[in-house]
């Protein structure tokens, strides 16, 4: 865990983004809102281990510790990040964003 004072700062005018919001379409979509959730990792149990789980048990998950976490919007990976700290609260570094095409396939309408 980092603290947000190394992050790099993006100018506005590098932001890939600036170039849709000028786009009528876009603009539309752009107050919808989504949600944000990042993945430390995951793994499966039984239900005689949940039930046995108190306080002070260690779950182990199937990352490595100085693995990236999975930055998700609606379920669906769209990027790669890092914990930093921003102000005594929890925050994320984005390392890495992912393609195009994984990030389009979460955003199909859910029933």
């Amino acid at each position: 865990m980092s603290d947000m004072s190394e992050a790099p700062r993006m100018d506005r005018g590098e932001d890939p983004l600036s170039k849709m919001t000028n786009n009528r379409q876009f603009k539309l979509l752009a107050d919808i809102p989504v949600r944000m959730s990042v993945e430390v990792g995951s793994t499966s149990l039984r239900l005689a281990e949940v039930m046995d789980l108190a306080e002070g048990s260690i779950v182990e998950l199937d990352r490595q510790a100085d693995d990236l976490l999975d930055i998700m919007v609606n379920g669906a990976l769209i990027a790669k990040g890092e914990v930093v700290t921003v102000n005594g609260r929890y925050g994320i570094r984005i390392v890495d964003i992912a393609a195009t095409e994984n990030r389009l396939a979460g955003i199909e309408r859910r029933g």
